[in-house]
């Protein structure tokens, strides 16, 4: 007598686009293979996510983190792929993208693609942007921004079905292989505070602790954190009382450390990422936070450049409570009121009397606020123009700055990253200068007495220099961001962007609409009509045909929850992606403007 009770018959697959996945090129080869030169072919038998990233993009390293509980559950039938897609000129450099694997431990193979081809080839326009390959070389989704790992978890699993049932999953060892480890007494440190007993406090991010030097900026008095404690810690503030507040980036967390007992305390954050809907003020061990990198004590608040979201926060140690201080939350380069101004990764903080001082990373420029709750900028011009250039603060340029110093004459040094400089901006002349150069990778600076110690974070040191009383002379260069430009035909422009719930989800409308659409221009002249805010992903754009170019800002958000009528409390998802789209207008130029949230563009496939 056979018991057995007969398999059901499973459910047909899902009917999926089939676009043939683009070959990988990278002028800069391949990263944590051991050498290995890898292909699609090499490939086929296994999931394949591709993640185009940049090492300067801080939604790219909320997914890098995103990803890696997946990459580990699925590890016999899921291979990662980081293609490094650089925004800014240091981020072509090789030994930059060598440098950033090991600071972000990325633990999957990287293709090095300095010139964009494989960018290009699949039509990517947003960092990140993760893509999704079957096992027979097929793109089955793409997905723009974060927020997306739970639907490509459910997708992962259809897939390794899918291809079980046909006998073309193949499962082993993915090519992944690890580095060889290096000894330092830093690791990628982030940012350095002079404490009161002369000896420097030291964020050593990469190794996810706090380290105490002596006053020499070399000799090691102390490690405190670790793993669990710390993730990537960055910024140092002293607080009145005597801890310091450090910005426990990747933990989401703002914490407190005491100098005198080592003793580690939680002021503000959940542990959770923030995202669009939750709480903006109230308790601080109640409110979520993004990414904070900096800290600051100015105008007797403890401030926070929020780089996940763009934004200022502050948190209140009497009252034990935080709240959004400047920012929109949406991405770019716009003075005035506090509340209406935008930011780019706020990295880095400096207070000098009456001015909050503001490294804003990705607008490769320098801002402040002042006690009048308005946001200026002092050297800057957006997302998309960098270089390094002296003279007059207004053509000057920086290259993705992390840290400002107040300097005692008022003006401020700035550490600029991509550039391996010391630059100065004085707002009495309103000159910006070059203080040092050859620094590699600075990311923060301290005073010591009449010198400045420079956190250099990829010689993983800190190295001490006298301010110079007469600048380094350095010649000009200019940069724009590597994309191409998309062409666009003037007059009417079909603006689409894609959003496909994934499977087992539906549209979130228990509270009205799901999906935002907020799109504008640089120059605002570049939109006859159009720009604003709304609910439909779509829209009809009308281009001025005098403005022969610029860039379209695109800000779009969709929530979708698990559809499942049994469960009360359905699991939500918000997706969300920034776009900023350099176009060119021309006669013979596309009607249309696609840009995928999550899915397939059928008109393209």
């Amino acid at each position: 007598m056979n018991d057995a009770v007969p398999a059901p018959t499973p459910a047909p697959a899902p009917r999926r686009a089939r676009v043939r996945a683009p070959e990988l090129i990278g002028k800069g080869g391949w990263l944590n293979t051991g050498g290995t030169e890898l292909t699609l072919a090499d490939l086929r038998g296994r999931i394949t996510i591709l993640d185009f990233w940049t090492f300067c993009c801080i939604n790219c390293l909320h997914v890098l983190d995103e990803l890696r509980e997946l990459e580990e559950k699925h590890r016999d039938t899921v291979v990662i792929i980081g293609v490094h897609s650089p925004k800014f000129v240091h981020e072509a450099e090789h030994r930059a993208v060598v440098d950033a694997v090991e600071r972000y431990q990325v633990h999957h193979p990287v293709l090095d693609d300095p010139e964009l081809a494989t960018w290009k080839q699949y039509a990517v326009r947003a960092w990140p942007t993760l893509v999704v390959i079957d096992p027979e070389g097929y793109v089955v989704a793409q997905h723009a921004g974060e927020g997306h790992a739970h639907a490509i978890e459910r997708l992962v699993a259809e897939l390794e079905a899918e291809h079980e049932a046909k006998g073309t999953l193949r499962r082993g060892d993915g090519p992944y292989v690890a580095p060889e480890p290096v000894a330092t007494d830093l690791r990628f440190p982030g940012k350095a505070l002079r404490l009161p007993s002369g000896n420097f406090l030291v964020s050593d991010s990469t190794r996810h602790e706090l380290v105490e030097l002596a006053a020499d900026g070399e000799s090691v008095v102390r490690r405190t954190g670790g793993a669990g404690v710390f993730n990537e810690p960055q910024g140092l503030a002293l607080l009145p009382d005597g801890r310091v507040a450090v910005a426990d980036t990747v933990h989401h967390q703002l914490k407190a450390y005491d100098p005198a007992t080592g003793a580690v305390e939680l002021l503000a954050g959940t542990g959770r990422q923030w995202w669009q809907g939750s709480p903006t003020s109230g308790p601080a061990t109640e409110v979520a936070l993004s990414s904070p990198w900096d800290v600051a004590w100015w105008n007797d608040r403890l401030w926070i450049a929020m780089a996940g979201v763009h934004q200022l926060w502050t948190y209140d140690p009497e009252a034990g409570t935080v709240q959004v201080a400047a920012g929109t939350t949406n991405e770019g380069l716009v003075d005035g009121p506090a509340a209406e101004a935008w930011f780019a990764q706020p990295s880095g903080l400096a207070a000098a009397g009456e001015r909050l001082w503001i490294a804003d990373s990705e607008t490769s420029s320098v801002r402040w606020i002042g006690t009048d709750g308005v946001v200026h900028t002092a050297v800057g011009t957006g997302l998309f123009d960098f270089g390094h250039r002296d003279g007059e603060a207004g053509q000057a340029l920086l290259q993705h700055p992390l840290g400002v110093t107040a300097l005692p004459d008022g003006s401020v040094a700035i550490s600029d990253t991509y550039n391996h400089a010391l630059r100065r901006f004085d707002p009495a002349s309103g000159e910006v200068t070059t203080l040092a150069t050859d620094l590699r990778e600075p990311s923060g600076a301290v005073l010591d007495g009449d010198e400045i110690v420079v956190v250099e974070s990829a010689r993983h040191r800190l190295t001490r220099l006298r301010l110079p009383e007469e600048a380094v002379r350095v010649e000009a260069v200019a940069h724009r961001t590597r994309r191409a430009a998309t062409d666009v035909a003037p007059g009417a422009l079909r603006l689409d962007v894609v959003f496909q719930a994934p499977a087992g989800q539906k549209l979130d409308t228990r509270y009205g609409p799901s999906t935002r659409l907020l799109v504008s221009s640089t120059p605002p002249e570049l939109l006859r009509a159009g720009d604003g805010a709304g609910t439909d992903l779509s829209r009809e754009l009308e281009i001025d045909p005098e403005v022969t170019e610029g860039v379209l800002h695109v800000s779009a958000m969709a929530a979708s929850c698990d559809d499942d009528p049994a469960n009360e409390y359905p699991a939500c998802h918000v997706h969300q992606q920034d776009w900023g789209v350099p176009v060119r207008v021309t006669a013979d130029g596309a009607a249309r403007l696609p840009l995928v949230l999550a899915g397939m563009d059928e008109q393209r496939a």
